[in-house]
């Protein structure tokens, strides 16, 4: 893990893995269940297209190295953990943004609770674009617009942010990509939950980076 301190001082861990011919960076903001393997993959999958990429370790300031499962008390312990460090998670995705934005533009891309953070940073934080993945505290959110390009993913079949809600953020920000993806649940973009969705996990990433490169965040990979 690499080390990186944010503005108060605090130490912590993050995930990065880096394209030898990055010219563009992402700062990738776990789920409820820390930076896990599986949140180590999605950066180690940005970095092979061609990104610098670094997740943030925010569970730090609570419990160095915590990974979570994917059961009750991983979803209930992730969930304490979350409301503890809201309002710092912030210092620790700046100190990521910080740490990678020497390489080139940098954008957030979260999932779950980082989906809500990316919200938040594509107001706060001095970056390119933003995408964030079934971000469930953005609808309590909108009233912080984006200052940046961003996009947001869905599932039609996710009880916990139902389509009337989507529907009211897409109205809210009509600036905002926002899609819905058919019959896919909560987490359907991480391959080791039930949730699962390959269909529209890769139809999401596509869009990502499509976005991305629209956007001046362009992967190695993606350049002519």
């Amino acid at each position: 893990m690499t080390e990186l301190t944010a503005a108060d001082g605090h130490v912590f861990g993050a995930h990065e893995a880096t394209a030898t011919d990055a010219v563009a960076a992402v700062v990738i903001v776990q789920e409820i269940f820390g930076v896990n393997a599986h949140i180590r993959s999605v950066v180690d999958r940005y970095a092979a297209l061609g990104y610098h990429a670094i997740s943030p370790a925010v569970f730090d300031r609570v419990e160095p190295g915590i990974e979570l499962g994917y059961d009750g008390p991983g979803v209930e312990r992730g969930i304490a953990l979350a409301g503890e460090i809201a309002d710092t998670a912030m210092l620790d995705i700046a100190a990521a943004v910080e740490r990678v934005a020497r390489t080139g533009p940098v954008a957030v891309i979260g999932y779950c609770f980082g989906g809500s953070m990316a919200w938040l940073a594509a107001n706060q934080l001095p970056i390119a674009a933003a995408v964030g993945y079934y971000g469930g505290q953005i609808p309590g959110l909108l009233d912080r617009s984006p200052q940046v390009p961003t996009m947001l993913h869905f599932g039609e079949a996710d009880a916990g942010i139902p389509l009337d809600v989507v529907q009211s953020v897409a109205a809210a920000h009509p600036e905002v990509a926002v899609h819905v993806y058919p019959g896919a649940d909560h987490g359907f973009n991480c391959d080791v939950r039930a949730s699962y969705d390959a269909e529209s996990a890769v139809l999401a990433q596509d869009r990502s980076l499509e976005f991305l490169n629209a956007n001046g965040v362009v992967a190695a990979n993606a350049r002519g």
